[in-house]
């Protein structure tokens, strides 16, 4: 009896199959998924009951639809394989070394690391790394990891990939692919983070050269100031700014220049008269960004004279080329930077500083005239400042 009414059951069911093949006619083609969480459920989705489970056909068309729309660019999920040539060679990396257990070509990893255009390429390449560490320990007895020059350019090729946390992997001093870290890895990363104004990288890689024993350089300190000033991280640079002192590193005008306009910018006479003492202390003459952030702090204090004077010893002490770049500083400093001082001053500082500054501006102006620097400002300019 019961094999009886299993037998009509199954009959019923075949019935309600044969008028969906008749609704859709590529049938042949349809594919069955079984549960109320198999995938995403359309219109074209007929539910069917066949022993407490429910099964789903779905129309061949239906389904080629919804895949372009899952996959598409305007989703947003769109994923993108590694490169034909980046496979073809880690293919061949790890078939030498795995397969055939020989040494591959040197220049074989090296077109690789050039090759490398995506994450699932930066991701062939660290695997075929780790695989050849294992393979230079093993068979060839060599401990040391690979030299300084192909860890820079690996750290490039997952900048260029935008594969920053394989990136950051290259910056490890133990770790399971045989790389060697080094600042000039960390330059490549921190160019990325100034490029795309990356505070939070930034830091990152500083705490990654601190914990890896990766010895700061002046170039680094310029990489770093840069980034601090683009993203008026003021705190973050001179924190960064002492450690760099700290651990004797001699900081290069740049870095100098950078720390100083930045001051000058805020108006933080303090600090600025501490950075000029250690910048002194490395080297004699000025820059243009450090003498004009000299001259600036001594409008601050209300000393125009001193203002000019350090403006003619900058101008006396460069070569005649650099008189055009004097003059357009000599013109920031009229027009752009009072503006900024004054906006970063607490409101009841504000009005004090602005009429300071109408006072001692063209005082130095004329202090420049009398020391004989050539100058094209006009009282009239002088009186166009916005405070």
């Amino acid at each position: 009896m019961g094999s009886r009414r299993l037998l009509v059951e199954v009959a019923r069911q075949n019935s309600r199959l044969k008028a969906v093949k008749n609704l859709f006619p590529c049938s042949h083609h349809t594919s069955l998924k079984f549960g109320g969480s198999a995938g995403i459920i359309s219109e074209n989705l007929v539910p069917l009951a066949f022993n407490n489970q429910e099964h789903k056909i779905q129309h061949p068309a239906c389904s080629m639809m919804l895949s372009r729309a899952l996959y598409s660019t305007d989703a947003g999920t769109k994923e993108v394989g590694p490169t034909e040539s980046a496979k073809e060679l880690h293919d061949k990396l790890l078939k030498s070394v795995i397969e055939q257990r020989t040494a591959p070509p040197n220049n074989w990893l090296w077109t690789l690391i050039g090759k490398c255009q995506n994450l699932e390429d930066i991701k062939l390449l660290f695997n075929v790394l780790e695989n050849l560490r294992k393979f230079r320990l093993s068979n060839l007895r060599i401990f040391e990891n690979f030299n300084e020059n192909l860890c820079r350019e690996v750290s490039k090729a997952c900048v260029r990939a935008e594969a920053i946390d394989f990136g950051k992997k290259t910056l490890w001093k133990h770790n399971v692919y045989g790389l060697t870290p080094s600042v000039a890895s960390a330059h490549n990363i921190l160019l990325y983070a100034k490029q795309h104004n990356d505070v939070n990288l930034m830091v990152d890689v500083v705490k990654l050269l601190k914990a890896n024993d990766v010895l700061l350089q002046p170039g680094t300190a310029d990489i770093i100031f840069s980034i601090c000033y683009n993203t008026e991280s003021w705190e973050l640079m001179c924190k960064y700014a002492k450690r760099f002192v700290k651990s004797g590193v001699k900081l290069r005008r740049t870095s100098f220049d950078t720390w100083m306009t930045y001051a000058a910018k805020l108006g933080d006479v303090d600090n600025l008269w501490k950075i000029e003492k250690l910048r002194s202390g490395l080297m004699n003459a000025h820059t243009i960004g450090s003498g004009f952030s000299c001259a600036k702090g001594f409008l601050l204090e209300h000393k125009p004279k001193e203002a000019a004077a350090i403006i003619q010893v900058v101008s006396q002490t460069l070569p005649e080329a650099k008189r055009p770049d004097i003059m357009a500083e000599l013109e920031k400093l009229v027009s752009e930077w009072p503006l900024e001082v004054i906006k970063s001053r607490k409101d009841e500082d504000k009005t004090a500083l602005a009429a300071g500054l109408q006072e001692d501006i063209p005082a130095m102006i004329d202090s420049l005239s009398g020391l004989a620097v050539k100058t094209n400002l006009k009282m009239a300019d002088l009186t166009k400042m916005p405070f």
